[in-house]
């Protein structure tokens, strides 16, 4: 088992990121960064205008070997996360959640999802598989589950404020969730656990503006 965070310690990790608190510092210090503005039509727990917020450029292969950046994910939304193959709490709580509502858009605006490793020597092409269809995130949608080396993945989760912090039997991470365009601008920001219907609607908003 690997993520120790309950229903509970998400929430908790949730409000001290609103409130600026330790916890959730990192995090809130990026969803805050760089000129944030709330458009109405977006929910995330910060959201931010078209073209005012580039996703971080990254390039790693997915559970494929295929070579997966945002720059080749262009031209229709998508979601990005941070996940643990092997995690039986908090990480199937999220990738179930993630599944209903990618389950519930129309085939015509699903995002593509994309999940970064949290970790590099636990996660492998068998185990993201499992974990895939045992969530229900095998859908019809494009997805990409991103592996890497330690320093390949540390450079992503710095980038997009995930602390990853392992201990002697667990991985303990944060809970976060990007809503990125099809232009490759980040424009939503979401804390686990979220809204359903809050992310279905920004997933929609930003599939009718695709590019």
């Amino acid at each position: 088992m690997k993520v120790r965070l309950t229903r509970r310690a998400a929430a908790g990790v949730l409000a001290a990121a609103l409130l600026g608190g330790s916890a959730g510092g990192v995090l809130a210090a990026r969803l805050h960064g760089r000129a944030a503005v709330r458009p109405a039509a977006l929910h995330g727990q910060m959201t931010w205008a078209a073209g005012t917020r580039r996703a971080p450029a990254f390039a790693l292969r997915d559970q494929s070997g295929v070579l997966v950046s945002p720059a080749r994910l262009r031209g229709a939304p998508v979601v990005l996360t941070f996940l643990d193959s092997k995690c039986t709490e908090v990480c199937p709580l999220e990738g179930r959640e993630l599944a209903a509502v990618l389950q519930s858009l129309p085939a015509s605006t699903r995002p593509s999802l994309v999940v970064v490793s949290v970790d590099p020597a636990g996660d492998t092409p068998a185990s993201i598989a499992v974990a895939m269809k045992k969530w229900g995130l095998a859908g019809p949608w494009r997805w990409h589950w991103l592996r890497g080396s330690q320093s390949q993945l540390a450079a992503v989760w710095k980038e997009y404020g995930v602390e990853v912090e392992p201990t002697s039997n667990d991985i303990v991470h944060g809970l976060a969730l990007y809503l990125i365009d099809g232009s490759g601008d980040e424009r939503s920001g979401y804390l686990f656990p979220f809204l359903r219907g809050f992310m279905r609607s920004d997933l929609a908003q930003l599939a009718a503006t695709r590019t």
